[in-house]
């Protein structure tokens, strides 16, 4: 208990499964990261470094905060510290078009938060007299079961980091920053502390059984589908590398959401699960995307053909990150959406099964696009690709690093499978 700002509501931190499982994912990785950062940093000849790497710092105190967070009061604190600290980040550049960016963040992300998902958290308060985590949730025998959905989405779409529809727009937005902080937002800290939010209200706050018996998330559960499939299909429309990045982060954070909507052992399981390999696919994707920028200074994709073949290391490390968001073996995003199908079975919504089916083809295609058209077309003018070499060796090394940790998780996922099963268990 660091503080109690308010009588009966202190400034807690603790350690639970579900919290210690992304505070192990966003730790590690920011180490990663840091490292890709210096590669891409001076390889970019980038400006203001110091301020970009202080931001960067009290960022991670920030993610720390909420992955241990003890109570609701706390996590929201953290929550909108990690907020702050981050808008520097993405507005880095200082142009007109990283300015606006920034609005963008900023607007939604504290206009979400302090709409929708403080009111949820005073209302929470109101009906069951504290904020703390509990494991059956705080809310049963508390609050009718007409209120229930009503309040579940006050949480889902207050939480605007877990980018649901229509509250996304900031995170394509925020792509003007530069490609570490891409990795920042879409892999380690900010989307995954939105969607970890959703998964310990929906655990801790208002229990899996209160979830399933009052049906309050039956409509949410379309709207996470829906987001799904129409995140893979704007996804398919982008040229820009990190734009369709973007998009298939907005699809694939809406897996963890509906995990933690199913509101069964394996659906909550695989939204974990999914907050680990999803973090390790995608930051490879981003790392890749970085080094063709420094690289090759090329950020279409149309612009791509033939440069596999003087950047192999690169993209054969996206090609690996690939499999993990596709979920296809030997990456670990073959297990987390494994589970997740094991949610929807046991939920008897086979709807919601196809949906997760459909999107993992269609990220097949707009994912492996990129390295097929690497590897295996002609450049569009000959020589063109000519003097192009790979990124800085820090880059390089992260990349290493995360697309072996996508391989490893898919061969040993036992640690995090653990841990998730602790958290059910609990229930």
């Amino acid at each position: 208990t660091l503080a109690v700002p308010i009588p009966g509501i202190p400034l807690l931190l603790e350690i639970e499964p579900l919290g210690y499982l992304f505070a192990l994912v966003a730790s590690s990785l920011w180490i990663v990261t840091s490292l890709y950062a210096i590669g891409y940093m001076r390889g970019h000849h980038e400006e203001h470094q110091t301020r970009f790497y202080f931001f960067f710092a009290v960022a991670i105190a920030a993610t720390m905060g909420v992955a241990f967070s003890g109570n609701l009061f706390t996590l929201f604190l953290f929550y909108e510290v990690l907020t702050l600290c981050t808008f520097p980040l993405v507005t880095h550049h200082q142009t007109k078009e990283a300015r606006k960016a920034g609005r963008v963040y900023l607007g939604i992300l504290l206009s979400t938060s302090v709409g929708l998902q403080l009111l949820a958290i005073i209302w929470t308060y109101s009906l069951a007299g504290t904020l703390d985590f509990r494991a059956g949730g705080i809310l049963d025998g508390h609050i009718g079961a007409g209120t229930v959905p009503i309040l579940l989405a006050l949480f889902v779409f207050g939480v605007g980091k877990a980018a649901v529809m229509p509250f996304h727009r900031w995170l394509p937005a925020a792509m003007v920053a530069p490609t570490p902080v891409s990795a920042l937002l879409h892999a380690v800290a900010v989307v995954k502390a939105g969607v970890f939010t959703i998964l310990k209200v929906s655990v801790f706050i208002f229990g899996p059984a209160l979830i399933s018996e009052t049906g309050a998330a039956d409509i949410l559960l379309w709207v996470a589908a829906a987001t799904i499939i129409l995140g893979s299909l704007v996804a398919f429309t982008k040229d820009n590398l990190k734009a369709r990045l973007a998009y298939s982060t907005i699809s694939q954070l809406s897996y963890i959401v509906l995990g933690a909507l199913l509101a069964n052992e394996w659906g909550i399981i695989g939204g974990g699960m999914h907050i680990v390999m999803h973090a390790f696919g995608k930051i490879t994707l981003f790392f890749g995307a970085g080094a063709i920028m420094v690289a090759a200074h090329k950020t279409d994709i149309s612009q791509m053909k033939g440069l596999g073949r003087t950047m192999p290391f690169t993209f054969g490390a996206f090609f690996i990150g690939s499999l993990s968001i596709i979920g296809l073996p030997p990456a670990g995003g073959s297990w987390s959406k494994w589970f997740l199908g094991m949610g929807t079975l046991e939920a008897g919504q086979l709807g919601l099964l196809a949906v997760l089916m459909v999107s993992s083809l269609l990220s097949l295609v707009y994912l492996l696009e990129v390295p097929v058209k690497a590897f295996f077309c002609k450049p569009t003018k000959p020589l063109e690709h000519e003097g192009i070499h790979e990124a800085p060796l820090p880059s390089l090394l992260a990349m290493g690093v995360t697309s072996l940790a996508t391989i490893g998780l898919f061969i040993y996922p036992e640690p995090f499978f653990q841990l998730m099963q602790l958290v059910v268990g609990n229930q």
